[in-house]
Protein backbone atom coordinates (compact mmCIF):
# COMPACT_ATOMS: atom_id res chain seq x y z
CA UNK A 1 0.00 0.00 0.00
CA UNK A 2 2.79 2.48 1.11
CA UNK A 3 4.49 1.74 -2.96
CA UNK A 4 1.33 2.22 -4.73
CA UNK A 5 0.70 5.69 -2.34
CA UNK A 6 4.56 6.57 -2.47
CA UNK A 7 4.05 6.23 -6.64
CA UNK A 8 1.19 8.45 -6.75
CA UNK A 9 3.02 11.66 -5.21
CA UNK A 10 5.97 10.82 -6.93
CA UNK A 11 3.44 11.64 -10.36
CA UNK A 12 2.04 14.22 -8.83
CA UNK A 13 5.15 16.06 -7.56
CA UNK A 14 7.55 15.35 -10.33
CA UNK A 15 5.04 13.92 -13.06
CA UNK A 16 5.22 16.25 -16.65
CA UNK A 17 1.81 16.91 -18.95
CA UNK A 18 1.59 14.25 -21.63
CA UNK A 19 -1.06 14.66 -24.40
CA UNK A 20 -2.41 11.18 -24.73
CA UNK A 21 -3.79 11.10 -28.85
CA UNK A 22 -5.71 7.93 -28.11
CA UNK A 23 -7.99 9.25 -25.03
CA UNK A 24 -7.80 13.30 -26.56
CA UNK A 25 -6.55 13.67 -22.46
CA UNK A 26 -3.55 14.86 -20.83
CA UNK A 27 -1.71 12.43 -18.54
CA UNK A 28 0.56 13.95 -15.53
CA UNK A 29 3.60 10.83 -16.72
CA UNK A 30 6.60 9.60 -14.87
CA UNK A 31 8.61 7.40 -16.32
CA UNK A 32 9.68 3.87 -15.01
CA UNK A 33 8.05 2.62 -11.33
CA UNK A 34 9.03 -0.70 -9.53
CA UNK A 35 6.47 -2.55 -7.37
CA UNK A 36 7.42 -5.83 -5.42
CA UNK A 37 4.83 -8.24 -3.63
CA UNK A 38 6.20 -10.61 -1.03
CA UNK A 39 3.69 -13.31 -2.00
CA UNK A 40 5.58 -16.17 0.04
CA UNK A 41 4.21 -13.78 2.95
CA UNK A 42 1.02 -13.64 1.61
CA UNK A 43 0.66 -9.73 1.88
CA UNK A 44 -2.11 -9.09 -0.60
CA UNK A 45 -1.64 -5.93 -2.41
CA UNK A 46 -5.10 -4.34 -2.39
CA UNK A 47 -5.76 -0.66 -2.22
CA UNK A 48 -7.08 0.00 1.24
CA UNK A 49 -7.37 3.93 0.48
CA UNK A 50 -10.29 3.24 -1.64
CA UNK A 51 -13.09 0.21 -1.91
CA UNK A 52 -10.91 -2.34 -4.25
CA UNK A 53 -13.21 -5.02 -6.68
CA UNK A 54 -10.88 -7.89 -6.69
CA UNK A 55 -13.01 -10.38 -7.64
CA UNK A 56 -13.02 -8.45 -10.90
CA UNK A 57 -9.19 -8.26 -11.05
CA UNK A 58 -8.92 -12.58 -10.91
CA UNK A 59 -11.70 -12.60 -12.96
CA UNK A 60 -10.54 -10.72 -16.08
CA UNK A 61 -6.76 -13.05 -15.73
CA UNK A 62 -9.09 -16.18 -15.14
CA UNK A 63 -10.06 -14.78 -18.78
CA UNK A 64 -6.60 -14.27 -19.95
CA UNK A 65 -5.37 -17.57 -19.25
CA UNK A 66 -8.05 -18.91 -20.86
CA UNK A 67 -7.29 -17.45 -24.24
CA UNK A 68 -10.43 -15.69 -24.56
CA UNK A 69 -11.05 -13.09 -27.01
CA UNK A 70 -14.74 -12.22 -25.99
CA UNK A 71 -16.17 -9.60 -23.75
CA UNK A 72 -19.19 -11.38 -22.95
CA UNK A 73 -17.13 -14.46 -22.15
CA UNK A 74 -15.42 -12.35 -19.32
CA UNK A 75 -18.67 -11.30 -18.17
CA UNK A 76 -19.49 -14.64 -17.40
CA UNK A 77 -16.51 -14.66 -15.10
CA UNK A 78 -17.30 -11.48 -13.42
CA UNK A 79 -15.10 -8.65 -15.08
CA UNK A 80 -16.87 -6.10 -17.27
CA UNK A 81 -13.59 -4.46 -18.00
CA UNK A 82 -13.35 -5.57 -21.86
CA UNK A 83 -17.25 -4.08 -22.29
CA UNK A 84 -15.76 -0.49 -23.71
CA UNK A 85 -12.91 -1.67 -25.27
CA UNK A 86 -14.49 -4.00 -27.53
CA UNK A 87 -17.37 -2.58 -28.21
CA UNK A 88 -16.44 1.77 -27.72
CA UNK A 89 -13.58 2.20 -28.86
CA UNK A 90 -14.52 4.24 -32.64
CA UNK A 91 -10.62 2.98 -34.06
CA UNK A 92 -11.52 -0.78 -33.22
CA UNK A 93 -15.45 -0.01 -34.60
CA UNK A 94 -14.02 0.73 -38.14
CA UNK A 95 -11.36 -1.72 -37.89
CA UNK A 96 -12.51 -4.88 -41.08
CA UNK A 97 -10.78 -7.37 -38.23
CA UNK A 98 -13.59 -6.71 -35.44
CA UNK A 99 -15.85 -9.52 -36.10
CA UNK A 100 -19.37 -8.40 -34.37
CA UNK A 101 -20.34 -7.42 -30.81
CA UNK A 102 -18.12 -7.87 -27.79
CA UNK A 103 -15.01 -9.55 -30.21
CA UNK A 104 -11.71 -8.16 -28.52
CA UNK A 105 -9.48 -9.81 -31.19
CA UNK A 106 -6.32 -11.39 -30.89
CA UNK A 107 -5.25 -9.36 -27.54
CA UNK A 108 -3.47 -10.63 -24.38
CA UNK A 109 -4.82 -14.64 -23.46
CA UNK A 110 -5.31 -15.59 -27.41
CA UNK A 111 -1.19 -14.31 -28.14
CA UNK A 112 -0.90 -16.39 -24.76
CA UNK A 113 -2.10 -19.67 -25.64
CA UNK A 114 -2.64 -19.72 -29.16
CA UNK A 115 0.54 -17.46 -30.95
CA UNK A 116 0.30 -17.75 -34.61
CA UNK A 117 3.90 -20.10 -36.17
CA UNK A 118 5.13 -18.81 -39.33
CA UNK A 119 3.28 -22.25 -40.35
CA UNK A 120 0.08 -21.59 -39.47
CA UNK A 121 0.47 -23.70 -36.13
CA UNK A 122 -0.45 -22.07 -32.79
CA UNK A 123 2.04 -22.23 -30.08
CA UNK A 124 0.63 -22.11 -26.22
CA UNK A 125 3.21 -20.11 -24.01
CA UNK A 126 1.63 -20.73 -21.03
CA UNK A 127 1.26 -24.94 -21.06
CA UNK A 128 5.38 -24.75 -22.02
CA UNK A 129 5.99 -22.75 -18.94
CA UNK A 130 3.95 -24.64 -16.71
CA UNK A 131 5.21 -28.16 -17.62
CA UNK A 132 8.64 -26.97 -17.51
CA UNK A 133 8.42 -25.89 -13.71
CA UNK A 134 6.81 -29.22 -12.90
CA UNK A 135 9.83 -30.42 -13.49
CA UNK A 136 11.84 -27.76 -11.98
CA UNK A 137 13.09 -26.76 -15.57
CA UNK A 138 13.76 -22.87 -15.81
CA UNK A 139 15.16 -22.13 -19.05
CA UNK A 140 15.57 -18.45 -18.31
CA UNK A 141 12.71 -17.94 -21.07
CA UNK A 142 9.97 -19.30 -19.47
CA UNK A 143 8.49 -15.96 -20.46
CA UNK A 144 4.75 -15.54 -21.32
CA UNK A 145 4.52 -12.43 -23.78
CA UNK A 146 0.91 -10.93 -24.90
CA UNK A 147 3.11 -8.71 -26.82
CA UNK A 148 2.32 -9.63 -30.95
CA UNK A 149 3.61 -6.68 -32.63
CA UNK A 150 2.58 -7.98 -36.20
CA UNK A 151 -0.93 -8.55 -35.11
CA UNK A 152 -1.48 -4.95 -33.35
CA UNK A 153 -4.72 -4.21 -35.76
CA UNK A 154 -6.08 -7.77 -35.36
CA UNK A 155 -7.18 -6.05 -31.56
CA UNK A 156 -9.06 -4.09 -30.22
CA UNK A 157 -5.96 -2.86 -27.84
CA UNK A 158 -2.37 -3.18 -27.12
CA UNK A 159 -1.18 -4.96 -24.29
CA UNK A 160 -0.52 -2.93 -21.35
CA UNK A 161 0.86 -5.58 -18.91
CA UNK A 162 2.76 -7.27 -22.10
CA UNK A 163 5.11 -9.59 -20.77
CA UNK A 164 5.62 -12.55 -17.31
CA UNK A 165 8.79 -14.11 -16.65
CA UNK A 166 8.95 -16.59 -14.64
CA UNK A 167 11.87 -17.69 -12.38
CA UNK A 168 13.08 -20.76 -10.42
CA UNK A 169 15.58 -20.36 -7.69
CA UNK A 170 15.61 -24.04 -6.10
CA UNK A 171 11.79 -25.06 -5.43
CA UNK A 172 11.32 -21.09 -5.20
CA UNK A 173 9.66 -19.70 -8.24
CA UNK A 174 9.63 -15.87 -8.64
CA UNK A 175 7.88 -13.49 -11.40
CA UNK A 176 8.60 -10.54 -13.01
CA UNK A 177 6.12 -8.55 -14.99
CA UNK A 178 6.53 -5.77 -17.39
CA UNK A 179 3.74 -3.10 -18.36
CA UNK A 180 4.12 -0.57 -20.58
CA UNK A 181 1.25 1.73 -19.72
CA UNK A 182 -0.56 2.38 -16.31
CA UNK A 183 -3.33 4.18 -15.66
CA UNK A 184 -2.50 4.33 -12.03
CA UNK A 185 -5.53 5.48 -10.07
CA UNK A 186 -8.13 3.38 -12.03
CA UNK A 187 -6.15 0.18 -13.27
CA UNK A 188 -3.05 -0.33 -11.25
CA UNK A 189 -4.57 -2.04 -8.24
CA UNK A 190 -5.87 -4.51 -10.99
CA UNK A 191 -2.62 -5.19 -12.45
CA UNK A 192 -1.19 -5.55 -8.45
CA UNK A 193 -3.61 -8.09 -7.92
CA UNK A 194 -2.95 -9.99 -11.57
CA UNK A 195 0.59 -9.92 -10.55
CA UNK A 196 0.77 -11.36 -6.98
CA UNK A 197 -2.58 -13.83 -7.94
CA UNK A 198 -0.14 -14.86 -10.73
CA UNK A 199 2.80 -15.92 -8.91
CA UNK A 200 0.72 -17.69 -6.28
CA UNK A 201 -1.26 -19.51 -8.78
CA UNK A 202 2.03 -20.82 -10.55
CA UNK A 203 3.75 -21.90 -7.40
CA UNK A 204 0.46 -23.91 -6.59
CA UNK A 205 0.07 -25.91 -9.69
CA UNK A 206 3.58 -26.79 -10.42
CA UNK A 207 4.31 -27.63 -6.96
CA UNK A 208 6.27 -24.68 -6.24
CA UNK A 209 6.93 -22.32 -3.39
CA UNK A 210 5.86 -18.57 -4.04
CA UNK A 211 8.52 -16.42 -3.38
CA UNK A 212 8.37 -12.61 -4.27
CA UNK A 213 6.95 -10.73 -7.58
CA UNK A 214 8.19 -7.72 -9.16
CA UNK A 215 6.25 -5.41 -11.55
CA UNK A 216 7.99 -2.65 -13.55
CA UNK A 217 6.30 0.19 -15.24
CA UNK A 218 7.61 1.95 -17.76
CA UNK A 219 4.64 4.78 -18.63
CA UNK A 220 3.05 5.71 -14.93
CA UNK A 221 0.29 8.27 -15.45
CA UNK A 222 -2.94 9.86 -13.78
CA UNK A 223 -5.33 11.10 -16.17
CA UNK A 224 -6.56 15.07 -15.54
CA UNK A 225 -9.92 14.34 -14.83
CA UNK A 226 -8.28 11.91 -11.92
CA UNK A 227 -6.48 14.20 -10.48
CA UNK A 228 -8.09 16.07 -8.64
CA UNK A 229 -10.00 12.70 -6.75
CA UNK A 230 -6.41 11.34 -6.35
CA UNK A 231 -5.03 14.44 -4.96
CA UNK A 232 -7.20 15.63 -2.41
CA UNK A 233 -9.84 12.43 -1.96
CA UNK A 234 -7.70 9.29 -1.82
CA UNK A 235 -3.94 10.77 -0.74
CA UNK A 236 -5.79 12.24 2.29
CA UNK A 237 -6.59 8.97 3.62
CA UNK A 238 -4.89 6.55 6.29
CA UNK A 239 -4.15 2.97 4.53
CA UNK A 240 -4.95 -0.02 6.28
CA UNK A 241 -3.07 -3.09 6.92
CA UNK A 242 -2.58 -5.52 4.12
CA UNK A 243 -5.33 -8.77 3.72
CA UNK A 244 -4.24 -11.74 2.94
CA UNK A 245 -5.87 -14.38 -0.03
CA UNK A 246 -6.83 -17.81 0.81
CA UNK A 247 -6.43 -19.88 -3.06
CA UNK A 248 -8.70 -23.27 -2.67
CA UNK A 249 -5.88 -25.67 -2.22
CA UNK A 250 -8.25 -27.94 -4.99
CA UNK A 251 -6.93 -26.03 -7.67
CA UNK A 252 -4.06 -28.11 -8.87
CA UNK A 253 -3.49 -28.36 -12.77
CA UNK A 254 -3.79 -25.63 -15.83
CA UNK A 255 -6.55 -27.76 -16.53
CA UNK A 256 -8.11 -26.47 -13.14
CA UNK A 257 -7.83 -23.29 -14.27
CA UNK A 258 -9.13 -23.17 -18.18
CA UNK A 259 -12.54 -25.10 -16.69
CA UNK A 260 -14.06 -24.82 -12.96
CA UNK A 261 -12.28 -22.25 -11.18
CA UNK A 262 -14.03 -19.33 -10.69
CA UNK A 263 -14.02 -16.11 -8.40
CA UNK A 264 -15.20 -18.17 -5.79
CA UNK A 265 -12.49 -20.09 -5.47
CA UNK A 266 -10.36 -16.67 -3.83
CA UNK A 267 -11.10 -14.96 -0.47
CA UNK A 268 -9.66 -11.98 1.06
CA UNK A 269 -9.25 -12.12 4.48
CA UNK A 270 -9.27 -9.35 6.87
CA UNK A 271 -9.68 -6.34 4.12
CA UNK A 272 -10.55 -2.84 5.48
CA UNK A 273 -10.76 -0.34 3.38
CA UNK A 274 -12.32 3.34 2.74
CA UNK A 275 -15.32 4.18 0.53
CA UNK A 276 -15.02 3.96 -3.36
CA UNK A 277 -14.03 6.74 -5.30
CA UNK A 278 -15.26 6.61 -9.41
CA UNK A 279 -12.28 7.36 -11.38
CA UNK A 280 -13.63 8.40 -15.00
CA UNK A 281 -12.83 5.86 -17.27
CA UNK A 282 -10.74 6.23 -20.45
CA UNK A 283 -11.13 4.36 -23.67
Amino acid sequence: MHQYLTLCRRIIDEGVWVDNQRTGKRCLTVINADLNYDVAANQFPLITTRKSYWKAAIAEFLGYLRGYDNAADFRKLGAKTWDANANENPAWLNNPNRKGVDDMGRVYGVQGRRWRKPNGESLDQLRKIVDDLRRGIDDRGEILTFLNPGEFELGCLRPCMYSHTFSLLGDTLYLTSYQRSCDVPLGLNFNQIQVFTFLALMAQITGKKAGMAYHKIVNAHIYEDQLELMRDVQLKREPFPSPKLEINPDIKTLEDLETWVTTEDFKVIGYECHEAIKYPFSV
